[in-house]
């Protein structure tokens, strides 16, 4: 039995990730902090001023953003572990969704 997918009805990315985590009852404060990795996540893949949809990018562009927390930046494992989640709900259940 196939678990039922919430089909976001905003057009806009953060839109549709934050109906989508508030649809599943995540906490506030999940919810602000998946919004800013992913934030962060198409902020650092567009640092080169080709600005593109997460849509269009994917497991090389992920490996890349992850590597650079955990060289340039030293995050923690525990941060690490919450910028993967959060990039993993986003192509998991928001943009597999639409």
């Amino acid at each position: 039995m196939n678990p039922v997918t919430y089909i976001p009805q905003s057009k806009r990315l953060l839109e549709q990730l934050r109906e989508v985590l508030r649809y599943k009852h995540y906490s506030l404060k999940t919810e602000q902090a998946y919004l800013y990795w992913v934030r962060f996540f198409v902020r650092w893949c567009g640092r080169d001023g080709q600005m593109r949809h997460p849509r269009d990018m994917g497991a090389a562009e992920v490996t890349q953003f992850l590597t650079m927390l955990a060289n340039e930046r030293r995050v923690s494992v525990s941060t690490h572990n919450q910028a993967l989640s959060a990039l993993l709900f986003l192509y998991r259940e928001v943009l597999a969704a639409s």
